[in-house]
């Protein structure tokens, strides 16, 4: 059905029930391929730096070693992936993404790890979708 795919990845919020919608979303669809977009904020960048000497390449050694149960999932259910790493404000570089891109459709977790949430929509979610002229899923 969709063969590109955006999917911002937040690293607070659970994304245990989105490998089995993306199998359903890219069904039949040969050469599908889901970019893994994550953001590392300029606080993290800084604090990182400043506190573990760790540079950007560093931090997205680790970032990939934290999403491996996530993409070994993909990989289970035979889905294409690319990872993608920027440094910013997480909107900001999402609608950048967004523009520069012909992704067909946005998925984003709405379901935090922590059950802090007062909101039924997050910040960045509730931006994106309001903001984005694709079709954004949104999957809890």
């Amino acid at each position: 059905m969709y063969k590109k795919i955006l999917l911002p990845y937040d690293f607070g919020n659970s994304f245990e029930n989105v490998p089995d919608q993306l199998a359903k979303m890219t069904e039949n669809s040969e050469g599908a391929v889901i970019t893994i977009f994550n953001v590392i904020t300029e606080n993290e960048m800084s604090s990182d730096v400043k506190f573990n000497g760790k540079r950007f390449n560093a931090i997205t050694e680790d970032k990939t070693k934290e999403l491996k149960p996530f993409t070994d999932a993909l990989e289970k259910r035979g889905l294409e992936y690319e990872l993608r790493f920027e440094v910013g404000r997480v909107i900001n570089e999402l609608l950048t993404e967004i523009k520069n891109n012909d992704y067909e459709i946005v998925v984003m977790s709405n379901r935090r790890s922590k059950m802090e949430i007062k909101h039924v929509l997050g910040h960045v979610t509730h931006k994106i979708a309001k903001r984005v002229n694709l079709p954004v899923m949104i999957i809890k």
